[in-house]
């Protein structure tokens, strides 16, 4: 395959003059820190942590309950009534504090949620992983362009935009609460599980924009965490599968992974999600970040002041349920300082143990009341101090306005970025003195690319796939011949962005190196 590539493309630039566009579906302590280097605005729901409301409804919770107000539990509209049923049974009996939703579609997910509200004695503060759009777990719905390629936006206030319509998509299937925006860094380009969900390894533009993100998000009262502190960016591990582990010194923490965090925080962030990794630096006993009272109480809310809402990252995660038992280390998370507890896996063991850590004297009820005032401040601040079910009627409509397209398509020309562009290429000029032909590599059938170039300019489009025979390679050459300039796109496979294009031996194809060697001086990459 990769003489038969070479070997096309030598003869086609022998005779041509060709525009080659690359594009890639995917990416359109120390001891002497200062407090105030980090404190910045309050979360606004703090205002609410004695209101009349709050103060109202616990006075109708038992110890157990308002632990209880601490937990939250997992949800999905796209599975059986037995599920169903036995989300019902935890909002019941365990009087959990809310519902996380993950895959399904928007319709069933409101008749479930507002069935779950139905079944809750105070109301359940609902939320969903939405860093891209609700897209990211429901199907028919939009989702914007991943955080990698928004991170070639210039103009922020269209992240700001982005985070304000995600948030106004959030509230209309009936949540209230956006597990996003992901502000590590990515600065390890073999990392598994940020990557494409980062804004880049530049820090101050990761700050920028996660603070546009998280200022437009809550400019809709809606909640947003950012994560995952203290930084999973400079890991090859996920930790969905195993723990991490970051043996930088506190200095570079401080000076690189922690640095968008505390600019969050200067603009008054909501909610901060703690990561399961294991950080030597911040912590010698090598147990997960996310139990990690050091880390969570010592730098987290002490030294970097955070008053806001502190989230567990998922509870059933195996970077932190190896060797842990689920219920106790529900227990070991709280007494970290995490206020929310993500995904537990055994809510009935969970508070059990919580009880017997109370008990023991491991954590005061006055300390639970006091997360459980802020989890209830929290539910004022979205609105549950006035609930009322979420109505069914367009909802597929209004979440796939015209309006949020137009923006979708403003983010992604916004990111579209020239790396390269020899001999002023672009833009092409005197389009009448052109015969233009546009190649695909990869897909079989017209993508959206080539009918976007026909938009402008009469072209002939022609496709080849990763997998072409050499007789298939030829008979494109021959008929791309009268051509006098190939617009080519190369397309991934994948859903999502990777490291590698699946080219059947071109493992790298992207390479100006491969190109250069055989005099492809009007190359643009």
């Amino acid at each position: 395959m990769l003489i038969n590539f070479l070997r096309f493309f030598k003869t086609i630039f022998s005779n041509s003059r060709i525009l080659m566009l690359m594009i890639f579906a995917g990416c359109l302590f120390s001891n002497n820190l200062s407090a105030q280097e980090a404190e910045g605005v309050a979360p606004e729901f703090l205002k609410y942590e004695n209101s009349k409301w709050v103060d109202s409804i616990m006075s109708t919770l038992s110890p157990d309950e308002r632990v209880a107000q601490l937990i939250m539990i997992a949800a999905y509209s796209n599975r059986d009534e037995k599920h169903k049923e036995e989300t019902l049974k935890l909002i019941k009996e365990q009087k959990v504090g809310g519902v996380l939703f993950f895959q399904g579609d928007p319709v069933r997910q409101v008749k479930l949620m507002n069935e779950y509200q139905a079944a809750s004695k105070v109301p359940l503060l609902g939320a969903i992983d939405a860093e891209w759009g609700v897209g990211m777990r429901l199907d028919s719905t939009v989702s914007f362009p991943f955080q990698m390629a928004l991170g070639a936006v210039k103009d922020d206030s269209l992240i700001y935009n982005m985070g304000a319509q995600i948030a106004r998509d959030v509230k209309r299937v009936g949540l209230h609460m956006n597990f996003a925006l992901m502000v590590d860094v990515n600065n390890n380009a073999g990392n598994p599980v940020i990557n494409y969900r980062s804004f880049g390894e530049d820090k101050y533009n990761v700050a920028k924009k996660g603070v546009a993100y998280v200022k437009g998000s809550q400019g809709e009262n809606v909640l947003t965490t950012a994560k995952h502190f203290p930084g999973h960016g400079d890991t090859d591990v996920d930790s969905h599968y195993s723990l991490p582990q970051i043996n930088h010194s506190f200095g570079r923490l401080d000076s690189l992974e922690l640095y968008p965090f505390k600019e969050l925080l200067k603009a008054g962030a909501s909610g901060v999600m703690v990561a399961h990794l294991n950080i030597p630096s911040l912590d010698s006993t090598g147990v997960p970040s996310t139990l990690s009272y050091p880390t969570i109480t010592d730098l987290l809310k002490k030294k970097l002041k955070f008053k806001g809402l502190v989230v567990t990252d998922a509870m059933n995660m195996k970077g932190v349920t190896e060797g842990n038992t689920p219920g106790i280390v529900d227990k070991d998370a709280l007494l970290a300082g995490n206020d929310l507890l993500e995904f537990t896996e055994d809510v009935p063991k969970a508070i059990e143990e919580i009880r017997k850590a109370i008990n023991a004297g491991l954590i005061s009820q006055a300390e639970i009341d006091r997360r459980a005032r802020k989890i209830l401040a929290v539910k004022q601040w979205v609105g549950l101090d006035n609930y009322k079910p979420t109505p069914l009627y367009n909802i597929i409509e209004e979440l796939n306005s015209p309006e949020v397209a137009l923006m979708n398509r403003k983010l992604t020309e916004a990111s579209l970025t020239v790396l390269k562009n020899e001999g002023d290429i672009l833009p092409v000029k005197e389009l009448n003195k052109h015969s233009i032909a546009s190649l695909s590599f990869g897909k079989e059938e017209e993508t959206t690319f080539q009918r976007s170039v026909g938009l402008y300019a009469g072209t002939a489009n022609f496709n080849l796939p990763f997998e072409a025979s050499e007789e298939e390679v030829d008979s494109i050459r021959a008929l791309l011949q009268p051509y006098n300039m190939v617009i080519a796109g190369v397309h991934d496979s994948s859903k999502y962005p990777r490291n590698n294009l699946n080219l059947a031996g071109l493992s790298f194809i992207s390479s100006e190196r491969t190109f250069s060697k055989r005099k492809y001086n009007n190359c643009l990459f």
